[in-house]
């Protein structure tokens, strides 16, 4: 069997990593525990863990959403970020998103490398802030962050489900994670980052997690074009695993939120609860919104309401009252429904509409942050005009930045890896042909390639 290229790479990548790792000198874990929270440690590593639980409930969120001939392969899109995301923080991501400032976009890739001086002793940069909790060890905040970084990538992933090649995305997962997220990350959540500088408020993700993955879903799905009619036309494999995948996001959720106070303290009890309603009140919106037009209350619009309360809040978890929670996720949830549907009768096959809830709940979270937050607009000042005001710069930089770079990721990787599969292996299923396994109890490749060889006639027969 002839190897390929991009498989020689990236093994060849991976052995240089482990070969320098057993040069790397241990950082330390003595430090004066006098300053150190044993409160604030026992809750960030039990966010941390939530936050991670995240990626496999997307696996199972998107996993049921598409047909049964795509249901591994779209689930390990998203499980496969932690492994590979995971190894590219250690080596240099956490340096890039949180090292020594440079020029406010970037951080000093020789700050962190392999993880040097990332261990127990808190970490105070050349400006003299403090990075990360002052009451929790630099490493327990840095594997914080990790998981972060590692669900971004993993959301883009339902736009261009169903057809996109696997080694190619592994690429663009890697692409994107060094030219996108690491920049976003430092400029909105390192001390001395120029969104940070600004006062641009996100507490938890919503311009660095959710704007920067919808808007490079979104980009996605129009450069790798529409599925095919009769990919299209499958059902979702297993509304279930929607459920199931809806409720492990909502409960890590609350690591995620709660976690980003990086205390054991009255904002994480408020971030907390904040979450927990604005899901709640999504979810009931989006099923009597529904209602409203028409439609019958299904499964799949609880679970999509839920996440999109979820992404709705998440710029503001810790900031703003429960009402005004309720409030925000009552109004992104209208948007966000109209625009799904608003999508569905576009040219644009955004497989499990990525865009229409993660980018436009993140989007629309952020600017709704810069109202509601407290010296925002809501303030009634000049000052909260201007705090406004940089809110929708930021969004608008995070968006047209990401658009621009993801579409030049796209476009370079496609030209070494197709990032789209072939006809044949869309019609039998990418759970086959990039992965030689399948769901369910019976093997569907057989009866796929009896479909795709039916196609195939008939196409014939027209010409």
């Amino acid at each position: 069997m002839k190897i390929k290229v991009r498989w020689k790479i990236l093994m060849t990548v991976m052995t240089l990593i482990a070969v320098i790792g057993v040069f790397v000198g241990e950082p330390s874990f003595e430090c004066d525990w006098s300053v150190i929270s044993a409160a604030d440690v026992a809750w960030i590593i039990t966010a941390t863990i939530f936050v991670l639980m995240m990626t496999p409930g997307l696996s199972f969120f998107y996993g049921g959403m598409v047909g049964a001939k795509n249901v591994i392969s779209t689930m390990l899109q998203s499980f496969i970020a932690m492994g590979l995301i995971s190894v590219l923080w250690v080596v240099i991501g956490f340096s890039l998103c949180f090292g020594d400032d440079i020029g406010g976009i970037i951080g000093n890739p020789l700050t962190f490398p392999m993880f040097h001086n990332v261990g127990a002793s808190v970490y105070t940069t050349p400006a003299g802030n403090v990075l990360g909790g002052s009451t929790i060890p630099l490493a327990l905040y840095a594997l914080f962050q990790m998981k972060f970084a590692i669900i971004t990538p993993s959301l883009i992933t339902g736009s261009f489900a169903e057809r996109v090649r696997f080694s190619a995305y592994m690429f663009f997962m890697i692409f994107f994670f060094f030219f996108i997220y690491c920049p976003l990350a430092h400029m909105t959540w390192h001390p001395e980052g120029l969104f940070c500088r600004w006062g641009v408020v996100d507490f938890a993700g919503g311009i660095v997690v959710h704007a920067s993955s919808g808007v490079a879903a979104l980009a996605g799905a129009i450069f790798l074009g529409r599925r095919k009619a009769e990919t299209c036309k499958s059902e979702p494999a297993n509304i279930p695993f929607v459920l199931l995948g809806a409720a492990m996001l909502w409960l890590g959720w609350f690591g995620f939120n709660a976690g980003s106070s990086l205390h054991a303290d009255g904002q994480a009890v408020k971030a907390f609860l904040n979450t927990n309603t604005a899901s709640a009140t999504a979810m009931m919106t989006w099923i009597f919104f529904d209602c409203l037009r028409g439609r019958k209350p299904s499964a799949m619009g609880a679970a999509v309401g839920c996440v999109v309360g979820l992404v709705a809040i998440t710029p503001s978890a810790g900031y703003v009252t429960v009402g005004q929670s309720i409030c925000i996720a009552f109004v992104i949830t209208l948007i966000c429904n109209i625009a799904v549907y608003w999508r569905s009768r576009s040219k644009i096959d955004d497989a499990l509409d990525v865009f229409p809830t993660h980018g436009t709940g993140g989007i629309f979270g952020t600017v709704l942050t810069g109202i509601f937050i407290q010296e925002g607009l809501i303030a009634g000042t000049w000052d909260g005009v201007i705090v406004f005001l940089l809110h929708l710069l930021a969004i608008v930089i995070v968006m047209g930045y990401t658009f621009v770079v993801s579409w030049v990721g796209y476009w370079l990787i496609d030209k070494l890896i197709p990032m789209r599969v072939s006809t044949y292996s869309e019609m039998v299923g990418l759970d086959f042909s990039q992965h030689d396994e399948h769901y369910g109890l019976a093997h569907i490749g057989e009866r796929e390639i009896a479909e795709y060889e039916e196609h195939l006639r008939e196409k014939n027969s027209h010409h």
